[in-house]
């Protein structure tokens, strides 16, 4: 059994959150407050699922928890768009964008296993 250091999932999400706090503060250095609180809900919450995911009390509540974490990053996938169309916002960096749906195809493979 891998330990959460090893853990590949726990250490992506880990990270796309601190990235994605990054971004955030550019967001609300643009006093773009609404959708930089959402943003930063959506992107940390993925991470907190999947670690919660790892210490479930079964295998459906460990299917529930990625399932939880896969909705929030289709959500940190809308806000990130929403950044990107947006004229008057600044653009997430193309990390970001990469790493939401590496996370998100990682996940999915999770549940589909």
């Amino acid at each position: 059994m891998q330990t959460k250091t090893e853990n590949l999932i726990v250490n992506l999400t880990l990270q796309f959150a601190l990235d994605s706090i990054e971004y955030v503060e550019t967001l609300e250095e643009k006093r773009k407050f609404v959708v930089a609180n959402q943003l930063l809900k959506a992107a940390t919450s993925i991470g907190a699922n999947v670690r919660e995911a790892q210490n479930a009390e079964s295998k459906n509540d460990f299917i529930h928890k990625i399932k939880i974490a896969h909705k929030e990053g289709d959500e940190t996938e809308y806000w990130l768009e929403i950044c990107q169309k947006a004229n008057s916002y600044p653009n997430p960096p193309e990390k970001l964008i990469e790493d939401i749906k590496s996370i998100q195809r990682v996940l999915s493979k999770i549940v589909g296993t």
